[in-house]
């Protein structure tokens, strides 16, 4: 192993897509080396829908075509594996010697569940190699080699979770995910105006954001952070600021009850009558099957809540369709309220603490929003609530809980 502390530096957004976001990449890279560290270097692809190269452009290539998982899979794939030949030239053209990998020459191995595969193991010598001979591994993120050796991706935001993965695997003293913007906020900015960069958070809030609807770091990156305790920091390509450091759980001390704000919209709630009375074996064994055919049928449900006569649950939009057809085949009635969105009160700070709850339903009767359904955890509090309300939910419980100002120095 080199004698260089390793940083893996994950880059996204601009940091690839352009000329001047290149260049910051560079400096970045640059700047490692001259502490002394060896870095490793993760791209994700360049652009979002309608840029070139970017995943979704890719995609649309085949969308009227009979392509299966697999081989939109390899043809996602390669939006990644330009950057990272890209951004291996780049460096070069630096002064960096710096060679590309694909995440199965970089030695990362999933599932078979294509489009939202596993990492399953990592072997990093190729990438331990090419560091011991002071070169630069740029590694195109999202993607790794299937047990079958056919490509596999890692779902959207993916190069998070090859960022933490190689970092666990290499032994790395830090992660690095840079971005278009400072770090991990408060709150969605688009949503409220008051929001800001949190300077710490603790690992599992960090994961509860990013299970909550959070899109700056991708969930299992999240929970790669929280399992293995790796120093990890979400920051700018482009500015000075110091972004937000990721804390052990095991030392991190919680400001307050709350630390963050997050949410979601798209979801749908579904009330499915269900036969028998409850307690009756006949109500029991109804509810566990329409739990395994919508397992089975890769529904995720979410807020499930057993009523008497009735299971409520919620999920994604996209995945209305197939619940629905689940219920029908299981001849089961039920009904749909589409246009949903569930916000969540995200903090390490909150648990056996009491009133909680009610300084929530609280401050959202202040602001007129009706909460339809509650889900809850030791760290979370989530509340289902109309779409069109979502922002002044999310304004008034970051108001209300004092977010503007719980911003802890790191």
């Amino acid at each position: 192993m080199s004698e260089r502390p390793i940083v893996v530096m994950k880059f996204g957004g601009t940091s690839v897509a352009d000329e001047h976001g290149r260049s910051a990449l560079s400096r970045r890279v640059q700047a490692a080396i001259e502490l002394g560290q060896a870095p490793v270097v993760v791209v994700s692809a360049m652009g979002r829908s309608g840029a070139p190269y970017a995943t979704d452009t890719l995609l649309h290539l085949i969308d009227a075509l009979p392509a299966d998982d697999r081989e939109r899979d390899m043809l996602a794939s390669a939006g990644e594996l330009i950057s990272a030949a890209l951004i291996a030239a780049r460096l070069r053209g630096a002064g960096i010697e710096a060679v590309s990998f694909s995440g199965a020459q970089a030695g990362i191995f999933t599932d078979a569940d294509h489009g939202q595969a596993k990492i399953i193991g990592i072997d990093p010598a190729a990438l331990s190699t090419a560091i011991e001979a002071g070169r630069t591994p740029v590694v195109a993120g999202f993607q790794g080699i299937a047990p079958d050796g056919s490509v596999s991706t890692l779902g959207r935001g993916g190069s998070d979770t090859t960022a933490c993965a190689l970092g666990v695997a290499l032994g790395a003293a830090a992660v690095e995910i840079y971005s278009d913007v400072d770090g991990v906020m408060s709150a969605d900015p688009r949503a409220c105006d008051s929001a800001g960069v949190l300077d710490v958070i603790g690992a599992e809030e960090l994961c509860e954001m990013a299970r909550h609807g959070s899109r700056i770091v991708h969930t299992p990156a999240a929970e790669l952070a929280l399992s293995s305790g790796i120093d990890v920091r979400v920051r700018s390509t482009f500015s000075n600021h110091p972004g937000t450091r990721v804390t052990d759980m095991r030392v991190y001390a919680p400001a307050g009850v709350a630390t963050a704000v997050s949410h979601v919209d798209g979801i749908t709630r579904f009330i499915v009558q269900l036969p028998g009375l409850e307690g009756t074996r006949e109500h029991m064994r109804a509810q566990a099957i329409v739990y395994r055919s919508m397992a089975d049928a890769r529904v995720s449900l979410d807020m499930f809540t057993p009523l008497s006569g009735s299971l409520v649950f919620t999920v994604r939009e996209e995945s209305v369709v197939n619940a629905s057809a689940v219920l029908e085949s299981l001849g089961l009635s039920f009904d749909v309220r589409h246009g949903l969105a569930k916000v969540t009160l995200v903090g390490a700070g909150m648990h056996g603490v009491p009133g909680v709850m009610a300084a929530m339903a609280e401050y959202l009767a202040e602001s007129d929003v009706a909460i339809l359904q509650t889900a809850d955890s030791h760290t979370t509090i989530s509340v289902l609530v109309d779409r069109s309300h979502a922002p002044k939910a999310v304004a008034a419980l970051h108001r209300g809980f004092g977010l503007e100002t719980n911003h802890p120095e790191g």
